[in-house]
């Protein structure tokens, strides 16, 4: 068996409760979802084939701390799991970043799971694996993509349901929803939640690949 790599990059972690850190990144190829705002369609138009200790010794060749492991969607892949624990035992701090439409508790408990909640706009809210919100462990963060007013309704009220302990994120599509807007809702609902704005779009464009 072999993971279906699309790139391995060193970059800034761009969308989370980690972003700002440098970062060594895995993207797979391949998703099982089909989100209209999709960034990495490209994600779908190559692969290499690595072995769990190819993909390892790649990404801790970097020698960075922070490692995240993104798709297409990882936890598609049968041995992403076995990856993140080998990248946990080598003392990285792992990050699966997931679309929350598959189980999360694959992953070993010192992995951080970035799991999606998908939003009326995506066409992927029926997708939502809820029972995902009770396998959430503390170190956990969920992430709501926003485009419009609906979206931000709908993931209001989806989030109310995750323990006060965990990170939630509002996101908006670029282009679609204004980051100022989203942030005046965010601060008249008195939201507890964090307003996530994509760094590595910021800083090299929202069509840069690699980064």
């Amino acid at each position: 068996m072999s993971l279906a790599v699309h790139e391995i990059f060193a970059s800034i972690q761009g969308e989370s409760s980690f972003a700002g850190w440098p970062c060594a990144f895995l993207r797979l190829s391949g998703c099982n979802l089909a989100c209209s705002w999709c960034d990495t369609v490209h994600a779908a138009e190559r692969s290499t084939p690595y072995s769990l200790e190819a993909a390892f010794d790649a990404l801790t060749a970097f020698g960075l701390p922070l490692v995240e492991l993104t798709g297409g969607e990882p936890l598609l892949a049968p041995e992403l799991p076995a990856l993140a624990a080998r990248l946990a035992d080598a003392g990285r701090t792992v990050l699966v970043e997931t679309n929350g439409s598959l189980d999360i508790s694959v992953l070993d408990p010192r992995v951080v799971a970035i799991m999606d909640i998908k939003c009326p706009s995506s066409g992927m809210a029926d997708r939502n694996d809820y029972a995902n919100l009770d396998r959430l462990r503390p170190r956990d963060e969920v992430k709501c993509v926003l485009a419009d007013r609906e979206d931000y309704l709908f993931a209001r009220e989806v989030t109310a349901r995750v323990r006060e302990c965990r990170t939630v994120l509002f996101s908006p599509v670029t282009g679609s929803l204004d980051p100022a807007e989203l942030a005046a809702w965010m601060v008249a609902d008195r939201l507890r939640a964090r307003l996530g704005l994509q760094l590595h779009k910021i800083i090299w464009g929202p069509d840069t690949r690699g980064v």
